[in-house]
């Protein structure tokens, strides 16, 4: 076995319901020289090649950053390994891995043949520099992955000859682990079920034979972070981050089985550890759960703060990190339900086009109808269907199609329609329990059974509330406005040990809460 240290993480975030993860961004818990190996190792794998003495270590450090994804990292070591050793073509193979990342459905196929054509120029010539029966399996797995035809193809046929190395060699892990993964990207991004259970399941296997394998911890959490199956990925999430405790990907990842089950006081750990904490945050992938998890933890001063505090930090344009930003602001006014936000919020999302505009148009669409300011939903209800339609001209967004049909059900409540109001929601819900599976924050801002229940309580039919905030919980478990609204559904409706028992959790969740909210759900369960 072997072991070698940790350097930065790669992650990074698209748009909200685009969760093909795109910009990167570079994090590191060293971020001063003096840290101690405990704190910068990153695990252990056992993956022999052919390759010289020299170049062994770097192309061993180069597969333990593949596996927590720090892919520009991972290709820095096998390059290195190149170096010391230029016909070692395991470590070209490794470079060729850095440029697809199966989980979030990115794949740079052109980079990837450059770099194999630096071991030789043709698929033979590059078979040929594999010493043994073994490495040129894999080098002929790569060379499918990246072949003719389209991605989706490839990456099936990737898949394929991963499984059989896997047959072949069962005695490998790391066999065992690249299958997992690229069982992981079969679907192009979107969660296909039943491919990630058997990828969770082997998985599972090479943890039982090597706990300390962080392809292995990293891939089971991918595999069940959701919330029907988070319980089965709670071992490895509890695992990953002191395998490789510098890595700080490693820190946010095992959040997404802590957030997929509502244990917000390690969410915010977790990701605070990731992001370097306070000082210097920046709007990331990291940041962006943090700062939910503040949200869901009542704290919505530090919240506030903290998206300040990301704003000063951008320059003018605010660059890629603008759309966390606007997330990070949205989700903080309808969860907080302050509405009347800096008027200098809304002006930054303007850079981001019509999605950005549609974005930011819910959030003012629901002030203003919590205002009774019923000329504010048309506007905000106008630009959520131009971009509506300029999304479906390119790629339809079902959340865009969501935004409206919740505009609309506003709308027709402000209008005093509550049969239609409430007809249109029950389309919305229909289609929010259409959308694949994800992982993280919920997709929509706000979620529909969430508002379904809200308006379905406004208007006085609290069993029926009480059954949305129940859904709502089922899909984001522990979200404390959902658990608010079914301790007040419950409440209207008679049912007082459900009530209590509502009320009792957000108790708990809100232990670090700010003062008001404190106060607000102690008088509510009185």
């Amino acid at each position: 076995m072997t072991t070698f240290l940790q350097r930065p993480v790669n992650d990074g975030i698209t748009p909200r319901g685009a969760r093909s993860i795109a910009a990167c961004f570079a994090f590191s818990l060293c971020l001063a020289t003096g840290c101690s190996a405990q704190q910068s190792r990153l695990g252990t794998v056992d993956f022999p090649t052919s390759g010289s003495a020299s170049a062994q270590p770097h192309f061993i450090r180069g597969v333990l950053f593949l596996h927590s994804f720090e892919y520009d990292l991972a290709a820095d070591e096998f390059r290195a390994a190149q170096r010391l050793d230029p016909g070692f073509a395991m470590a070209y193979w490794g470079e060729a891995m850095t440029y697809t990342h199966p989980v979030w459905d990115e794949q740079d196929a052109a980079a990837a043949r450059k770099a194999l054509a630096r071991l030789a120029p043709t698929r033979e010539a590059r078979r040929a520099r594999a010493p043994t029966a073994r490495e040129q399996a894999y080098l002929e797995a790569v060379e499918i992955l990246y072949g003719d035809g389209s991605k989706q193809k490839r990456d099936t046929l990737y898949s394929a000859a991963m499984e059989r190395i896997a047959k072949a060699y069962p005695a490998d892990m790391e066999a065992q682990a690249f299958y997992a993964l690229s069982l992981l990207g079969l679907n192009q991004g979107v969660r296909d079920v039943p491919a990630y259970l058997r990828a969770g399941a082997i998985a599972e296997a090479v943890f039982r034979k090597n706990p300390d394998h962080p392809g292995a911890a990293h891939y089971i959490i991918h595999a069940y972070d959701d919330p029907t199956h988070a319980s089965r990925g709670l071992p490895a999430a509890k695992a990953y981050s002191k395998i490789a405790p510098g890595a700080a990907h490693a820190q946010h990842m095992t959040t997404h089985i802590f957030l997929a089950m509502g244990m917000w006081d390690d969410v915010v750990t977790q990701n605070e550890i990731a992001s370097g904490h306070h000082g210097s945050w920046t709007a990331n992938h990291y940041t962006l759960w943090l700062n939910y998890a503040y949200l869901q933890q009542g704290r919505y001063a530090d919240a506030s703060e903290m998206i300040d505090m990301i704003r000063n930090h951008m320059g003018a344009k605010g660059g890629r990190g603008m759309w966390a930003l606007t997330e990070m602001r949205g989700r903080y006014v309808i969860d907080t339900e302050n509405w009347n936000v800096p008027s200098t919020w809304a002006t930054d999302v303007d850079q981001l086009g019509a999605d950005g505009r549609a974005a930011w148009a819910l959030v003012t669409g629901l002030g203003a109808a919590r205002r009774g300011d019923r000329q504010g939903i048309d506007r905000a209800l106008k630009a959520v269907s131009m971009a509506r339609l300029v999304r479906a001209s390119v790629t339809p967004d079902p959340s865009s199609d969501i935004d409206e049909l919740e505009l609309k059900a506003l709308a027709r409540l402000s209008d005093g329609a509550k049969d239609e109001a409430i007809a249109l929601m029950r389309q919305a819900t229909a289609r929010e329990d259409a959308m694949p599976v994800d992982y993280g924050p919920p997709a929509l801002f706000k979620p529909t059974h969430e508002l379904l229940g809200e308006m379905l309580l406004q208007i006085g039919r609290p069993k029926e509330a009480q059954a949305e905030f129940q859904r709502a919980l089922t899909l984001a478990p522990k979200r404390a406005r959902s658990l608010l609204g079914l301790a007040r559904a419950s409440a209207e409706a008679g049912d007082k040990v459900t009530a209590s028992e509502a009320y009792s959790t957000l108790r708990a969740i809100w232990h670090k809460a700010d003062s008001a909210q404190t106060a607000l759900v102690h008088s509510a369960a009185r």
